[in-house]
């Protein structure tokens, strides 16, 4: 689809980072945009800072992974702008699991699985049903990961394994709305090529009550700026992928209707070839076993 001005553009986890900028995008394209997150300030000000620009704006407090709220964000968003042509499924959170994955804890999984994996489907249910009754071009992006999506992360499995049940969902997604014969695209989206400056490294700071952790952390929750100091001192280069460039790429996908957005790198193409030859030789992941897990 062509993304043209008027039209109206639904994001999820819009306060910040990989959200925000893509909202900027649309705005900038003349969409309107409805922002979805769960942090009622930063999601304010994400708003007020749109409206300055000149944007037309709709904000809505929502946690994802609450079936409810995402049925009431898309009435929202219809009973305000009478359609909705693009859903970002973006909203996403880190685990916090620490240890072997037989020692993590339940609730870790549940929490991430809620907003990660359970979010994206409410997204769909809650919109796609009335964006293709509408008949109108429309597209959904859900938002993915290398970490999971290209190849696991055994460092991060809570994380890895809920962002690779993302691709499944859009394929699935994607075969659906082709038997429908649909004018709804659909789009996973593997954020980089590097590293991004996001809040997912503090995403405990809103975990809910019902998915509080059974039994307190073994050591203290790293921020990116700490992660990446540590990195520097250990002698690694970190390199930044700035969320505009995200947002790029994701309203190209978009006009192009790609499936795959997937930034070019040496990196993410060595795992996927990896990973690929392992199963057509019927052969154990040797790409697992270089990771340090202690």
């Amino acid at each position: 689809m062509e993304p043209e001005p008027g039209q109206v553009a639904v994001v999820t986890g819009a306060a910040s980072g990989i959200g925000l900028a893509m909202a900027r995008r649309f705005a900038a394209e003349g969409l309107k945009v409805v922002l979805a997150d769960v942090e009622e300030g930063a999601l304010a000000k994400a708003a007020d800072d749109l409206r300055a620009d000149g944007a037309v704006v709709h904000a809505r407090v929502v946690d994802v992974g609450e079936r409810s709220e995402v049925q009431a964000l898309a009435e929202d968003a219809y009973d305000t702008f009478g359609a909705v042509h693009v859903l970002c499924n973006n909203a996403g959170v880190g685990s916090g699991a620490e240890g072997r994955m037989w020692e993590h804890d339940p609730n870790d999984w549940k929490w991430a699985f809620a907003v990660n994996v359970w979010g994206v489907f409410h997204g769909i249910q809650a919109f796609v049903p009335r964006m293709l009754a509408a008949g109108e071009p429309g597209h959904v992006v859900n938002t993915s990961s290398g970490d999971g999506g290209i190849a696991p992360l055994p460092t991060a499995s809570v994380y890895a394994v809920t962002k690779a049940a993302v691709v499944t969902v859009t394929e699935s997604l994607y075969a659906h709305l082709k038997a429908e014969h649909a004018r709804v695209g659909a789009s996973v989206l593997f954020p980089g090529p590097h590293m991004l400056r996001t809040g997912l490294w503090e995403s405990h700071r809103n975990r809910p009550a019902r998915y509080a952790k059974e039994k307190p952390r073994k050591t203290p929750y790293r921020s990116l700026d700490q992660w990446e100091a540590a990195m520097r001192a250990a002698g690694r280069e970190v390199e930044f992928t700035p969320v505009e460039e995200v947002a790029e790429l994701v309203l190209d996908g978009i006009r192009a209707d790609r499936f795959w957005l997937l930034p070019r790198s040496e990196h993410s193409d060595a795992q996927i070839r990896a990973r690929a030859r392992s199963m057509l030789d019927r052969a154990n992941p040797a790409y697992l076993e270089n990771f340090i897990l202690d």
